[in-house]
């Protein structure tokens, strides 16, 4: 039975890390985990997953889960408040991003250190300058590609912000 779970955990991971929720069921002594909903018969708990956060609620609700491009195309619109969050977690993502990419970047540096360490080459070397020039170069494109993406993302956000806050600071006037 345990190995039935793990099994199915480790099915479910790779494609759970995409969806961010998943269901365990359990139903007497078996226990299944699903990215849909659990059916009537199974108890059910929700697992979420968000910006590095795992929450597990004990929900024998039923969700319906809203396809986002169904609820475009059915003309409903995303919150302001959902928006906003959405934005944070992007811009969130590409900080992240970056800082991948620093280590990435050292990573590859030091591969090249080592490597002009064992064919005895000098600093000076002009095969070894051009190879280092190339990685920061590159890691460069990509950061400053993610920096001005940030940069778009928080325009919208305070874009978006500002059309929130006079509808919500209208007070009634006096008379």
């Amino acid at each position: 039975m345990a190995r039935l779970i793990i099994t199915l955990i480790c099915v479910m991971l790779p494609s759970a890390v995409q969806a961010n929720t998943i269901y365990k069921c359990r139903k007497d002594d078996k226990i299944v985990f699903s990215q849909t909903a659990c059916p009537q018969e199974f108890s059910q708990h929700k697992i979420e997953y968000q910006l590095g956060i795992t929450t597990e609620v004990d929900s024998d609700k039923r969700d319906i889960p809203v396809d986002p491009l169904q609820a475009l195309l059915n003309r409903q619109t995303i919150s302001k408040e959902k928006l906003l969050q959405l934005l944070d977690g992007e811009i969130y993502r590409l900080k992240q991003e970056n800082s991948y990419f620093e280590i990435l970047r050292a990573s590859e540096l030091q591969k090249l250190e080592r490597k002009r360490y064992w064919q005895n080459k000098e600093k000076s070397d002009p095969e070894y300058i051009n190879e280092m020039d190339d990685i920061n170069t590159r890691f460069n494109a990509l950061t400053v590609n993610n920096n001005s993406a940030m940069q778009q993302l928080k325009d919208r956000k305070s874009q978006i912000s500002a059309e929130v806050s006079p509808e919500e600071s209208k007070e009634p006037e006096k008379h």
